[in-house]
């Protein structure tokens, strides 16, 4: 820019429909949008654009993952925790020769739940068949996509050091492709193809089968009857005011009562002027309060020493907001892994119903560990 030069301003403008689908992939954001032309609702578009976001963008979820979701029909709100539980060979014995808990491998696969999610979401609010949800992810896995920026980016910045032992994640994933560049997902494809008819196959079926006799093959715990015993639960969402607007999120073991706390934090205070320096100095720090209060407290929700309850008490979110001055505080704050994990939606329709919708593989491509043959990829 020359000294004579003035910086441009951009003007921004609302924009709406009566039905929206936004993520951050658009050709998984068109399939959910093409379920709501054919008459699906916003459960419909919500799953269909989850389902597409598997194959087009690997880098943070797959179908290995796990899924949560919040729905409001119009009238009520409720969440599905699609979070898998460990197998059963795990115990502390188990992990006695690690000095950490493993991030990639088979010692770092728990059950994957996002599938089950779809399904009893689809059962419970769809209209649309749940084959067909299942359309333009197979098409785009059959006939390619070109990689977005940002999965370009991820895909980039870490998998061939992460995975470099994983002889069948390199043969599918690796060399990581350039931005603009096609991807075809042949064998995934086959898999979604099953999936979408036989949905119970990664459970109790073929697909469960073939990922208990490589875990036994690679020396692996998971095993068919943990994929059997896999369910998905049904939760009430937790809660708390922020000035005049209620926030709602996802139950622990979801990590989305952090928000809740930064927020309890941040009502005991009058707002002040929203964009000073002071006013970010403080939701810093509730920020900071609220990520250690959750990587101490947050875990299932029958192990919990910290109840829900007592972690948004008013009166202790004052006295940790009076606890904040004008330096930053000396509390720890949580060691926080860079963002490669995770991949979010949003859909709502004419009718009022709306989703609200997380799909993770907790980091990045997750464990690294790929079925051969079928292209199943357990990746959390």
């Amino acid at each position: 820019m020359t000294d004579n030069a003035q910086p441009i301003k951009f003007q921004r403008a609302s924009m709406g429909a009566s039905n929206m689908v936004a993520t951050s992939q658009p050709l998984a954001a068109q399939a959910g949008v093409k379920a709501l032309h054919k008459g699906g609702n916003a459960v419909d578009a919500a799953i269909a654009t989850a389902i597409t976001l598997t194959v087009v963008e690997p880098t943070g979820n797959g179908i290995g993952s796990d899924a949560f979701a919040l729905v409001w029909d119009g009238k009520s709100l409720v969440g599905l925790n699609g979070s898998g539980r460990s197998p059963a060979l795990w115990d502390p014995e188990y992990f006695s020769r690690y000095r950490l808990m493993p991030q990639f491998g088979w010692d770092a696969v728990t059950v994957p739940g996002a599938v089950s999610l779809w399904l009893n979401l689809s059962r419970a609010y769809g209209k649309l068949p749940f084959e067909s949800l299942f359309e333009m992810a197979i098409e785009y896995a059959y006939q390619g996509f070109q990689v977005g920026f940002r999965t370009a980016y991820d895909w980039q910045h870490g998998p061939t050091e992460w995975y470099k032992d994983f002889d069948e994640f390199g043969r599918h994933f690796l060399p990581p492709p350039k931005m603009g560049e096609r991807v075809v997902r042949h064998e995934l494809g086959q898999t979604l193809q099953e999936l979408s008819v036989h949905p119970e196959s990664l459970y109790t079926g073929s697909l469960a089968e073939k990922i208990e006799r490589q875990a036994v093959k690679d020396g692996g715990a998971l095993r068919v009857s943990d994929l059997s015993e896999h369910e998905t639960d049904w939760v009430v969402p937790v809660s708390c005011s922020y000035r005049n607007t209620t926030v709602h999120e996802i139950p622990p073991n979801g990590q989305g009562l952090a928000v809740l706390i930064a927020l309890g934090i941040l009502d005991t205070r009058e707002p002040g002027e929203l964009d000073s320096a002071d006013s970010y100095h403080f939701q810093i720090e509730a920020m900071k309060i609220a990520l250690r209060a959750a990587a101490d407290h947050i875990s299932d929700a029958e192990t919990m020493q910290v109840s829900v309850s007592d972690l948004l008490d008013k009166d202790s979110l004052a006295r940790a907001a009076n606890d904040i001055g004008v330096s930053a505080s000396i509390l720890p704050p949580a060691a926080l892994p860079s963002s490669f994990d995770t991949v979010y939606l949003s859909t709502a329709d004419a009718g009022g119903m709306m989703v609200s919708f997380i799909q993770s593989n907790y980091f990045g491509f997750g464990s690294g560990i790929v079925i051969p043959s079928d292209w199943y990829c357990v990746t959390k």
